[in-house]
């Protein structure tokens, strides 16, 4: 998917844009435009038919957001909840001027999520999807940077971007763009921008995070879709270590019964102290907290982000006739497998499954990427294959290969 974003192979991408430098790639150099993912047909229909909820919707005006009371409502007998998109506010909203945002398609909108499951592989860092309708000569946002990396798809009509160097590089989602919004301001006051240009229907601009960005609908309905890249980095490592130490009864136990806090030399001295034996555990202890911080990564990883969903009634029915489905491993699913005690374990974010340690060929395959039915696993007969496909079917850690 990545491809469909960028004028440039990955290996160039990676090495001279990603997290560094804007991209401006035109519909010219990518293999086909977006409006199989986002068209503003698709927009009608997800406003007006697809029981869109708050948060899932936000509407801006004028650099600020509009109160939810302007676009929402209940819609009638059977759906009363207050939350739901009202079609002909937004109308009136969008009439005057007003930017709908829909957020988070990539669990509202089939073409969406396919293509973020397939950015989140490319890129290897979370990834989400908004997209932002303007109408003709109006913009959404003042000038501001976002704390993750964005792709900008030009679905519809035209829009004029204008990008700044950033005055906080690599911002964390800690240091949102308004701690810094007086500097942001004297910037695309006395400085070039770094991009000044129109996007139109097929053409992407990347923009790494921190880098200071507006845009103005020009003279027509502009739809683009912004995919957001929530990048892993250092920090997070970082903090996956030190939650580590929370094991260490040295590192829990209380400061010194009347310890100053106002005084600064001695909290120079007792903070000098503990890092001091910070850095003596890192050292001693390097391998095992980074296997222990790796697998914190992980968890985090896979709470960002989401697996290929599961069709309930069609596993179910497969589960029924496991003798002959045949199964692969659910795309996205985060999990680590391991014997121990004479079983095999898969250990996920929510839960831990125990097999019979005869199961770890066909379970370590399965993992890897085979496809095969009851009959095919290694190691197992079809009976013991069946057995154990029904359980991973049930568990939703297979799902049908023909699904």
């Amino acid at each position: 998917m990545l491809n469909r974003c960028i004028g440039a192979d990955p290996q160039t991408f990676a090495r001279e844009h990603w997290g560094r430098l804007p991209l401006l790639t035109r519909a010219a150099e990518l293999p086909r435009d977006f409006d199989d993912l986002l068209s503003t047909s698709h927009v009608d229909e997800l406003l007006s038919e697809r029981g869109v909820r708050a948060p899932f919707i936000r509407v801006a005006k004028e650099g600020g957001l509009v109160t939810r009371d302007a676009y929402l409502g209940p819609a009638g007998f059977g759906a009363e909840m207050p939350d739901q998109v009202d079609s002909a506010k937004v109308l009136a909203q969008f009439a005057s001027g007003a930017t709908i945002v829909l957020q988070g398609l990539h669990r509202l909108w089939p073409p969406v999520i396919d293509f973020v499951r397939g950015m989140v592989d490319d890129l290897g860092h979370p990834v989400q999807a908004n997209a932002y309708v303007t109408p003709p000569q109006n913009r959404g946002f003042d000038p501001h940077y976002d704390v993750h990396d964005v792709f900008v798809l030009q679905t519809s009509g035209t829009k004029h971007w204008t990008v700044h160097e950033p005055v906080h590089v690599d911002p964390l989602p800690s240091q949102p763009w308004t701690d810094h919004r007086d500097a942001i301001a004297r910037r695309v006051k006395d400085d070039e921008p770094v991009v000044d240009a129109v996007l139109n229907p097929g053409d992407a601009l990347y923009l790494p995070r921190g880098w200071i960005h507006s845009a103005r609908a020009l003279g027509q309905t502009s739809v683009h879709l912004t995919i957001g890249v929530s990048a892993v980095t250092g920090m997070d490592v970082i903090r996956a270590v030190v939650d580590q130490l929370e094991g260490v009864a040295d590192f829990r136990r209380s400061l010194p019964m009347g310890v100053d806090m106002t005084d600064q030399s001695e909290m120079v001295a007792t903070t000098t102290k503990l890092v001091a034996e910070l850095a003596e555990r890192l050292r001693d202890h390097a391998a095992e907290l980074g296997e222990q911080a790796a697998n914190g990564t992980r968890r985090r990883f896979a709470d960002r982000t989401r697996p290929v969903a599961v069709r309930p009634l069609a596993s179910l029915a497969a589960a029924e006739q496991a003798a002959t489905t045949a199964v692969r491993w659910r795309h996205g699913l985060v999990a680590t497998v391991r014997r121990h005690d004479g079983r095999v374990v898969l250990q996920l974010t929510d839960r831990t499954i125990s097999l019979p340690d005869a199961c770890a060929d066909a379970i370590a395959a399965l993992h890897a990427g085979l496809v095969a039915d009851a009959g095919a696993l290694p190691g197992l007969d079809a009976a013991d294959g069946e057995v154990v496909i029904r359980r991973l079917l049930r568990e939703a850690v297979v799902v049908p290969a023909a699904g």
